[in-house]
């Protein structure tokens, strides 16, 4: 994340906020509808207090917003940078910003969640660059990147199996809008999937059309060595990939008494 990132840019512009005089019971189901633990408080655009679920939780029981509201509310300008919009929600313990103007207007909010997108959305892009790069040198080729949504129907699978419990995680990161986008490469009329196998199945499973993808087209129609192996493997089509739905993703380590829980589970 560089200084010249700023809140606006990642910020969400469309906020639910209630109302001072807003039921109690009526933001318990917010939250329930919504998913979110939390919406600013306005008045005339104002923003003038936070309610929370832990104010529901841990505070005695009334009716109104107002008279269960956090009123010493931390704000951000949306000129804010990132870096230090994140510092301080970090160093207070806080999960949300709300964005205000130089009028001091409520315009948007800012999240964890964000924060997360942010990193993810920097660090996806230097792997992608390593990749184009070597890809120009070892067929000595020109290449062209873009970021681009690709109609999964297009993408050819490269990966003979994915796990079962990474799909899982994978489809949390989709529903929130935090994966990181494929790596694709275009030879020819082929759409070749390179990274991002998990996401692309979790994805189909959840009915997504399109997937979010940095794509790198050659200049020449060249049969990369990994569609060869696929070939090899009989993997052409997503349903050809195997779901390891019984065993933990090899990056993944169970320690201590878990794993020994595990392993009379294996025995029995």
């Amino acid at each position: 994340m560089t200084n010249s990132t700023l809140v606006k840019d990642y910020m969400t512009r469309e906020v639910i906020t209630v109302t001072p005089e807003t039921p109690n019971a009526e933001v318990i189901q917010l939250m329930k509808q919504t998913g979110h633990d939390g919406f600013p408080v306005k008045t005339d655009g104002e923003v003038i207090g936070m309610v929370t679920a832990f104010d529901l939780l841990l505070k005695p029981w009334v009716h109104l917003v107002q008279d269960i509201m956090s009123t010493d509310v931390v704000v951000a300008a949306h000129s804010m940078s990132l870096n230090d919009a994140s510092r301080v929600m970090f160093r207070m313990g806080i999960s949300r910003l709300p964005v205000i103007d130089e009028k001091g207007n409520l315009v948007g909010i800012i999240t964890n969640t964000d924060i997360v997108r942010s990193h993810i959305e920097r660090s996806t892009p230097m792997k992608v660059r390593y990749f184009k790069k070597t890809l120009e040198q070892l067929y000595d080729i020109k290449t062209r990147l873009v970021h681009e949504k690709v109609p999964i129907n297009k993408l050819r699978p490269t990966q003979n199996k994915v796990y079962a419990d990474e799909l899982q995680g994978r489809t949390y990161e989709l529903e929130r809008g935090l994966a990181e986008p494929t790596i694709v490469v275009k030879t020819g009329n082929r759409f070749v999937l390179v990274d991002g196998h998990h996401r692309t199945v979790a994805a189909r499973k959840l009915g997504y059309n399109e997937i979010d993808s940095y794509v790198i087209t050659l200049d020449q129609d060249i049969r990369l060595g990994m569609e060869k192996t696929a070939d090899k493997d009989g993997i052409f089509l997503f349903e050809d990939i195997e779901i390891i739905d019984d065993a933990q993703h090899p990056l993944i380590a169970i320690t201590g008494p878990l794993r020994k829980d595990k392993k009379k589970e294996i025995k029995k």
